[in-house]
């Protein structure tokens, strides 16, 4: 892992470690939960120790970093979330809009703990 910007969010919610993470409450940013669709606007990846409810959970936002994954993806497929948190390849159809974490570093299948560049972001197809 090489991050280059982690910060520390309370935990509104268990968090286990290698999940991608979002605000519990997009109107208030005081605690994070683990992500659990590929619309929601995603903050990163939790990192190894993840959290218990209400403690604090190390979230890397930026550069490469480690995910659990929930599919299988191939180095290089954007990543979105699973309804655990976990990574899978997005994959938008014409007309549709999905939030990613970043991009597959390497392949892997379910269960694997892949690096990924961590850079959040949409992926969105014209109609």
């Amino acid at each position: 892992m090489i991050p280059t910007f982690t910060r520390a969010y309370q935990a509104a919610a268990a968090i286990a470690g290698f999940r991608i993470v979002a605000f519990a409450d997009a109107a208030n940013n005081a605690t994070i939960t683990e992500a659990s669709t590929q619309t929601g606007a995603f903050l990163g990846v939790s990192d190894r120790q993840g959290a218990d409810a209400g403690g604090m959970a190390d979230v890397h936002r930026d550069g490469l970093g480690s995910v659990e994954l929930g599919g299988t993806v191939a180095a290089g497929d954007p990543l979105t979330a699973d309804a655990d948190g976990k990574a899978i390849a997005a994959v938008a159809a014409i007309g549709t809009t999905k939030r990613i974490v970043g991009y597959a570093d390497e392949p892997g299948v379910s269960g694997d703990i892949i690096d990924a560049f961590i850079s959040p972001g949409v992926l969105h197809v014209p109609a």
